[in-house]
């Protein structure tokens, strides 16, 4: 029948790994895995970490760990065959993580005084469990928030609909300026000396555009004898006929020099 030491090298050499790959895949010293191998089971721990190592060694190798487990226990009532180490190389490595049902105990003054072994105490803790708790929040203080809250609320509600609904009233009337538009100047009466009338001698229809600015200051038609006066700046002035108008300025009137329909310009400014 095997021992524990040659179940375990024959599992490791069919998995064609050394002592060195083995420490480093289960976090545990190779000097540990090399006395396991060589039925040497004590290693300066207690039983409960040399039993932890056990169990995941098996448990790497894919070998029962609870006929491991079971042989050691047997095998603690007597000195176990002790098997020549290999010559193999490996590693220092200590133990990270053991499994849930393996943790040791920490291990009290009479168990240091009786054993004067080296105990390892690990301590597992979940993510976050030594932040500082946060003060409990007062639910009377939360109430009065949400009563806050939502006062606001209704606040901006209502005025949004106050808002919406003088919007939707009758538009105001636009202010009138108080100064009169250029079409409102030409056509206001002005003194002979600063304005020029358009007058019709027969129907005609005309377009006056005031050159400084393009503003068109009049389009439609003319009966005979009717008249447009604008003040006395440079204008362009358009007609069905240019031999149906003239240019009245001060008193006197002149005509186009044109015929048809056709655009001139004309300026009395300098007269």
């Amino acid at each position: 029948m095997q021992t524990i030491g040659e179940r375990l090298e024959e599992a490791r050499k069919k998995k064609g790994i050394s002592i060195r790959e083995a420490a480093e895949a289960t976090k545990i010293r190779g000097e540990y895995l090399q006395k396991f191998e060589g039925n040497q089971f004590d290693i300066g721990l207690t039983d409960i970490y040399t039993r932890g190592f056990l169990r995941g060694y098996a448990n790497f190798l894919r070998i029962p760990s609870d006929r491991i487990l079971n042989d050691f226990t047997a095998l603690r009532g007597g000195e176990p065959r002790v098997r020549q180490p290999s010559r193999e190389v490996y590693g220092r490595m200590d133990l990270a993580i053991s499994s849930a049902d393996e943790r040791p105990e920490p291990a009290g003054d009479g168990a240091a005084a009786e054993g004067g072994q080296r105990t390892h105490q690990a301590r597992f803790q979940r993510p976050g469990e030594n932040l500082p708790k946060a003060p409990p929040i007062d639910p009377a203080l939360v109430f009065k928030g949400g009563i806050a809250l939502v006062f606001v609320v209704v606040l901006l509600v209502a005025f949004w609909i106050i808002k919406t609904l003088a919007g939707s009233g009758p538009a105001p009337a636009p202010a009138r300026s108080s100064t009169p538009a250029a079409s409102e100047i030409s056509e206001a009466p002005q003194a002979a000396a600063s304005s020029v009338s358009i007058v019709a001698t027969e129907p005609v229809r005309i377009k006056v555009v005031r050159k400084a600015d393009g503003v068109e200051l009049f389009q439609g038609p003319l009966q005979a004898g009717e008249r447009r006066e604008y003040a006395n700046v440079p204008l362009y002035l358009t007609a069905s006929d240019l031999a149906a108008v003239e240019i009245e300025y001060k008193g006197k009137r002149y005509p186009t020099g044109h015929s048809g329909h056709d655009r001139i310009q004309f300026d009395f400014t300098a007269r």
